[in-house]
């Protein structure tokens, strides 16, 4: 198999955590939404490297309201953890593309 540069693998993660990030925010838009069931924004590999996201309903119940009503299943505390693990991994591969234009400029320095 062929090398593929880093910075598409990370290039490819970041656009994946930008549908995570969506998926967050409209679980956070609809808290109060009766009968809302959030999502989940599931990351897998392939053959090819890079990052591809499904996005997955969680079916799991919310609680019975005094009006017969169901409330939504989202958890404003998980949702939070995942904005910060976002965050955190947007770091990263943003690092992992940074290093690896920094070695590719030492690759030129070496070789011009």
């Amino acid at each position: 198999m062929p090398r593929v540069p880093a910075s598409n693998i990370a290039v490819s993660s970041i656009l994946a955590l930008e549908k995570k990030l969506d998926v967050t925010a409209n679980n956070i838009a609809n808290i109060n939404t009766d009968e809302f069931k959030k999502s989940r924004a599931i990351f897998q590999t392939r053959d090819l490297p890079g990052v591809y996201v499904t996005i997955t309903k969680v079916n799991t119940p919310g609680t019975i309201q005094p009006n017969g009503l169901e409330s939504s299943n989202v958890f404003l505390a998980e949702e939070f953890v995942n904005l910060i693990t976002t965050q955190y991994s947007n770091t990263a591969n943003v690092k992992v593309i940074e290093t690896e234009a920094e070695m590719q400029g030492h690759i030129v320095d070496v070789f011009a």
